[in-house]
């Protein structure tokens, strides 16, 4: 608001929409920058680590651990970007409104999409992206410019870890030949002149400015996909958690949103009823929903 009144307003408006665009409507913008950057991690691997690596006789299948990876994880891209994640639809809405029973604090019966004209199924969602419902909703990726719902889980968890451990294997692998380097000059028992002409023993930090001078991509890149391991790591537990609990983004986000948690009982009447997790049938069964989604004929009854 305060930038407002010095901001030309056509210039507002174009940033409006640019935003709506890039963030409140489905594109493959994501999808392009994703496989940039994988390309562009991948292109500097092979052309400087691995022929560096290569001569230091580093063991060749942990080389080439990255690339096994890869055509595993492209066809988990290619099946969750693609695969239908549960779209509700006249036809089947009918079969999936069972499948699941109301809660009755996240989801309630004869709650009605005002967009799709259909009463929203129990874990169901519309997405404002892609315009439609979709059973046991997720949430959006859009770095696969899709929802993630119950028929598609699957793949985006096979994604995600594959992804995650691409990028592990090669920060560990560009780590290992850093460190390499390190060892064969000997260059921690040494020592540099420093601004004021005085001698000082090699530290960390001339350590790292040296290695950045003299393979500058190469330590970028491992800044790169160390940062990106942690980051994946920390989201495949959480969608670990997930599974292993029978909960969706959605129904998590929704919880905690409302000050509910999903492994607390009713209260007494003489205070708030919080929200119990009635979807969750053990580790094993959870685990076995992810990757076999229930139909009406095989739902468990409760």
């Amino acid at each position: 608001q305060v930038l407002s009144f010095v901001i030309p307003t056509e210039l507002q408006r174009m940033t409006q929409k640019v935003l709506h665009r890039l963030f409140h409507t489905r594109s493959c913008l994501f999808v392009v920058l994703h496989l940039a950057l994988q390309a562009a991690v991948y292109g500097e691997y092979t052309w400087e680590v691995f022929s560096y690596c290569w001569e230091l006789e580093i063991p060749i299948p942990l080389l080439l651990l990255p690339f096994l990876l890869l055509p595993a994880n492209m066809g988990c891209f290619v099946l969750c970007s693609r695969a239908d994640p549960g779209i509700i639809t006249k036809s089947n809405h009918a079969s999936l409104i069972k499948i699941y029973a109301y809660d009755a604090v996240l989801f309630r019966k004869g709650i009605v999409c005002p967009t799709c004209n259909m009463e929203k199924p129990a874990r169901s969602k519309h997405c404002g992206l892609c315009n439609i419902c979709v059973h046991r909703f997720d949430h959006h990726c859009v770095w696969v410019n899709n929802c993630i719902g119950a028929f598609n889980t699957k793949y985006f968890f096979l994604y995600l870890f594959t992804l995650t451990g691409m990028a592990a294997s090669i920060a560990l692998i560009t780590g290992a030949f850093l460190l390499q380097v390190v060892r064969l000059s000997n260059m921690m028992h040494g020592s540099y002149i420093d601004e004021q002409g005085q001698e000082q023993a090699v530290d960390i930090l001339f350590l790292v400015q040296h290695l950045f001078l003299t393979f500058p991509r190469i330590v970028f890149m491992l800044g790169f996909v160390v940062i990106l391991t942690l980051v994946l790591g920390a989201y495949c537990c959480f969608n670990l958690y997930l599974a292993l609990t029978n909960q969706t983004s959605n129904e998590w986000y929704k919880s905690r949103r409302v000050g509910c948690s999903p492994h607390v009982t009713a209260q007494p009447q003489d205070r708030r009823v919080v929200y119990k997790n009635i979807y969750s049938n053990g580790i094993w069964m959870n685990l076995k929903e992810i990757f076999k989604p229930l139909t009406v004929l095989g739902k468990k009854k409760r």
